[in-house]
């Protein structure tokens, strides 16, 4: 029987560090006997001690434990207590506009990897509020014997605990406020222990948490819970298995289904949706990405446009305040229902939702059959590589495309230019301050022959 190889020993004592540059993900970039080290919390320029966190074979983990020389001209003291420990954060060390800038380096590299390209024009940076703007997350919980404590937070960086916080500047404080009651709450219940994780979900005005809940609560932990919710204004919702066993606990369930709202004022448009739908985390943000997408798409009332990965018309319903005709399309069912729903609440007859797998060519679909003016794309990480072949040869003249992973977006723009597409514009949203993540998006035009 074959043995499991172990990875190389991780060293016990701290090592000191020249940080030469910052990688993708806003690590420090140094080397260790000729070995590439990565290493959370450190600058360029740099001379840091750092403490081993992981040893592969071509790379070495770290995180920073203090500067010992050099500080860099974008050093910051974070604004949280916790962010050199907590993975909910990797770039608070960071100055913003510094964040900014890495971010915008990132996107322009990858664009350069993946055939040279590079836009006609970059767009300004969208940034806005950089505390309290998280509208979605999911904290992790644990009852840690040694210490006789409930944890509620995210995890430590490079480790599976959860990082010991009693606030988090970055969650909306309807919730971000709140983490120290919500640990006096669980420490109360029968089922202290047995708590796996909190989704948190947040409206305009509503906030809602999801406890995912391994035994069977008692009366008393629901009486508990009701009063928590009650005292704080906040939703509970509680799931005991998978995903479609959530169902709301406080305030009692009414009539009609379960919802938050956002507003998109511009348009004069009210979302709902189900606090484990997905939704931007970053309300200010997204509003302006919205505004920025449909002014650079720029639907004429005669247009009929197409909303790939459209989720429940975060993007669908401004475009039917001013194309002729949307078509919002989406692999998940669930969502689709939510769009049209949306629709109803808001009186748009000119926009109609599909489930479709967006893997598969859609283009000979019966609702794609008369084809389109404009394409708005929104996907996952893994891009939409298939989305941009079978739309290369469809004869859109104009494609705005919003992407949360970078090379994904390079890879999907090489197609569209060998294609017959110009890249014309493009530019980052800071929709995640203080960390890492890079939204983007790009417009394309179709070459005129």
């Amino acid at each position: 029987m074959s043995r499991r190889r172990r990875g190389p020993r991780i060293p016990a004592e701290p090592v000191s560090i020249e940080i030469d540059s910052l990688s993708h993900d806003g690590r420090g970039v140094g080397r260790i006997e000729g070995k590439a080290a990565f290493v959370a919390g450190a600058l360029p320029g740099e001379q840091v001690q750092a403490r081993f966190l992981d040893r592969r074979r071509r790379f070495d983990a770290l995180r920073t434990l203090e500067v010992e020389a050099n500080p860099g001209p974008d050093r910051v003291t974070p604004p949280c207590p916790h962010a050199d420990l907590c993975g909910g954060c990797s770039l608070q060390h960071l100055a913003p506009a510094a964040q900014v800038r890495l971010k915008a380096e990132t996107l322009a590299e990858q664009f350069a990897h993946f055939g040279g390209i590079e836009p006609e024009q970059w767009a300004e940076p969208l940034t806005g509020e950089t505390l309290g703007y998280r509208r979605k997350a999911r904290l992790g919980v644990r009852y840690v014997t040694k210490r006789g404590e409930v944890l509620v937070g995210f995890r430590e960086k490079g480790s599976s605990f959860i990082t010991a916080i009693n606030d988090c500047a970055v969650l909306d404080p309807r919730v971000g406020q709140r983490i120290e009651a919500l640990k006096e709450l669980i420490a109360g219940l029968s089922v202290y222990n047995r708590l796996a994780q909190i989704e948190v979900a947040c409206g305009d005005e509503e906030a809602a948490l999801v406890l995912r809940h391994l035994e069977p609560l008692t009366p008393e932990d629901e009486a508990t819970l009701c009063e928590f919710g009650r005292t704080h204004d906040l939703q509970i919702y509680l799931q005991p298995k998978g995903p479609d066993t959530v169902h709301r606990l406080w305030p009692e369930p009414g009539n009609g289904p379960d919802r938050l709202f956002y507003q998109l004022p511009e348009w004069d448009l009210t979302l709902g949706f189900h606090p484990m739908d997905f939704t931007q985390v970053n309300a200010d943000i997204n509003q302006r990405m919205v505004s920025q997408a449909l002014a650079w798409l720029a639907p004429e009332p005669h247009h009929r446009v197409l909303d790939l990965f459209c989720g429940l018309g975060n993007f669908s319903l401004p475009l039917a305040r001013q194309a002729g005709e949307v078509v919002g399309v989406e692999g998940e069912e669930a969502l689709v229902q939510r769009g049209r729903e949306n629709a109803e609440r808001n009186g748009l007859g000119n926009v109609t939702f599909r489930a479709t797998d967006l893997q598969q060519d859609f283009t000979a679909e019966p609702w794609a059959a008369e084809g389109f003016d404009r394409v708005l794309i929104d996907p996952p990480r893994s891009g939409a590589e298939d989305v941009v072949r079978h739309l290369s040869g469809a004869g859109v003249e104009r494609i705005v495309y919003v992407s949360c992973n970078p090379a994904t977006l390079a890879r999907d723009a090489g197609i569209l230019v060998a294609n017959g597409y110009r890249l014309v514009r493009a530019g980052i949203m800071d929709m995640f301050p203080h960390t890492a993540h890079v939204e983007s998006m790009a417009l394309f035009e179709r070459e005129s022959h």
